[in-house]
C-alpha cells in the first residue's frame, strides 16, 4: 500500500506517549515526566454532578462558548484573581482544555504561512499547533535565567507575524515572568497590531512570595488572548476544561473553529468545573502548599549536582529545567535513566533546546516520599551516567 502523506509529517510526535512506552517497558520506574498534580478535584466537583443529571435537556448540545452559569462563575474568578474585567470589549470561551484554546486562537488569527513568535524553550504543543495550522514558529531565545528578552522579541517581528506567545509561570522552566516584561510584550504587540497569547495554565503555582500577573489586566484587551486551565490546580486533567478570554472581535472566528472541532465543551465536565470553582480557598492553599514542600525537597537534592548540571532558579509551575554538562544526546540520556535507574524525565529537545543536553524535571505528580525516591534515582543516575 502506498504510504499516505499529509501536513502531519512535519509535526513532531508528542513526547509524553513516547516516554510512557519506555516507562511501561521498565516496570517500577518513577516518572518525573508528565506535568500533572497528584491530588484529586475538590469534593464540590462531584456534588455538582446531580445538577447535570437532574436536567434531561443536558444530554443535548449546549452553547458553543459554554453554559451561562460557568461563564458567570469564571467572570467572577477572573475579576477577583486576575484583575481581568469581562466587558463589552472581551468575552470568555470555555474550551476542552487550554491546548484547545491555543489551537482555536492560532486558527482564528492566522493564514497559512504566517508566523508566531515562541520564546525558547517553548511548550511543545504550542509548536505543534502552529505547524498543524500551516504556520511557522519564529524562535526567540530567553536569557540565561529563561526570562523574556523583549527587545529580541521586537526584532523578530516581520510583516507575517501574527502573535507573540508567553507562558507564565512557565512550562518547561518553571520561571515566572515579571510584570514589567509582560507589559513590554503587550506594548510591542499593540504597536505592531499583533496578538499577545498569554498561557496561564499554572497561574496558582507560585512560590517564595512571587505573584502571578495576567497581561489581560493591563488595560486595553484589543490584542490580548489569555488562556487558562482547570487541569493543573484543580486536578482536572481528564475532565478537559479550560477557558480563554479573547477580544470580542475574535468571537465569531473562534466559534467557527470550536463548533467545527467540538461543538460545545462536555457539559457534564462544565458542571464539574462549576462545582470545583465553589471549593474553599483551603483546597488550593493546602494542595499547592504540599507541592511547595516537594519542590524544596527536589531543589535540595538537585543542588548536589552543581558542576554536573546548571539549575536555574524557578518560582513557578512544578518544573525545573536542567542543563546537563555532557555531549550526550538528551533523549539517549532519558532512555538510559529509565532503563538503568528507573526514573523518567523529558528531554529538552522536545521544547526546542537542541544546543545542549537539557532535561525537564516535573514534581507535581508525586507525594513527598515517592518524589524523594524519584529525585534520588535521578541524582544518582546522572552522577553515574555523565561521569562514566
Amino acid at each position: 500500500m502506498e504510504s499516505l502523506t499529509s501536513r502531519m509529517q512535519g509535526v513532531q510526535s508528542p513526547i509524553i506517549p513516547v516516554v510512557g512506552e519506555l516507562i511501561k517497558n521498565s516496570p517500577g520506574t518513577i516518572s518525573l515526566g508528565q506535568g500533572v498534580v497528584h491530588y484529586n478535584p475538590p469534593s464540590e466537583t462531584i456534588e455538582f454532578l446531580p445538577k447535570f443529571f437532574a436536567e434531561p435537556a443536558n444530554n443535548l448540545y449546549k452553547s458553543v462558548e459554554g453554559i451561562p452559569p460557568l461563564l458567570t462563575a469564571l467572570a467572577g474568578k477572573l475579576q477577583a484573581f486576575n484583575g481581568i474585567e469581562i466587558n463589552g470589549e472581551n468575552c470568555i470561551v470555555v474550551t476542552a482544555g487550554s491546548n484547545m484554546g491555543f489551537m482555536n486562537a492560532i486558527l482564528a488569527i492566522t493564514n497559512p504561512g504566517d508566523e508566531i513568535i515562541l520564546n525558547t524553550p517553548y511548550y511543545f504543543n504550542h509548536e505543534m499547533a502552529i505547524a498543524i495550522a500551516g504556520c511557522h514558529p519564529v524562535l526567540v531565545a530567553t536569557d540565561e535565567n529563561y526570562q523574556l528578552r523583549p527587545n529580541a522579541i521586537a526584532q523578530a517581528i516581520t510583516p507575517k507575524t501574527r502573535a507573540v506567545v508567553t507562558i507564565s509561570p512557565n512550562n518547561p522552566t518553571g520561571v515566572v515572568y515579571s510584570e514589567a516584561a509582560l507589559c513590554q510584550v503587550n506594548q510591542i504587540c499593540d504597536t505592531h497590531d499583533i496578538y499577545h497569547i498569554s498561557d496561564e495554565a499554572y497561574q496558582y503555582f507560585t512560590y517564595n512570595g512571587v505573584k502571578h500577573v495576567s497581561p489581560g489586566a493591563f488595560g486595553s484587551s484589543k490584542y490580548t488572548i489569555s488562556l487558562f486551565s482547570l487541569s493543573k490546580a484543580y486536578g482536572f486533567a481528564s475532565w478537559r476544561i479550560g477557558y480563554m478570554v479573547i477580544p470580542k472581535h475574535l468571537f465569531v472566528a473562534i466559534k467557527k473553529v470550536q463548533d467545527t472541532i467540538l461543538i460545545c465543551p462536555p457539559v457534564i465536565s462544565q458542571y464539574a468545573a462549576l462545582g470545583a470553582l465553589q471549593a474553599k480557598e483551603e483546597y488550593l492553599q493546602n494542595n499547592i502548599g504540599a507541592i511547595s514542600q516537594v519542590r524544596q525537597l527536589v531543589l535540595d537534592s538537585l543542588n548536589r549536582l552543581q558542576g554536573l548540571c546548571s539549575i536555574t532558579p524557578a518560582n513557578g509551575a512544578f518544573y525545573f529545567f536542567l542543563k546537563v554538562n555532557t555531549q550526550m544526546d538528551a533523549f539517549e540520556l532519558v532512555k538510559r535513566l529509565i532503563q538503568e535507574h528507573k526514573v523518567a524525565v523529558i528531554p529538552g529537545t522536545t521544547f526546542g533546546m537542541d544546543d545542549g543536553c537539557y532535561l525537564r524535571v516535573a514534581y507535581g505528580a508525586l507525594q513527598k516520599e515517592t518524589a524523594k525516591e524519584g529525585i534520588e534515582r535521578l541524582v544518582q543516575g546522572l552522577e553515574t551516567i555523565v561521569k562514566s
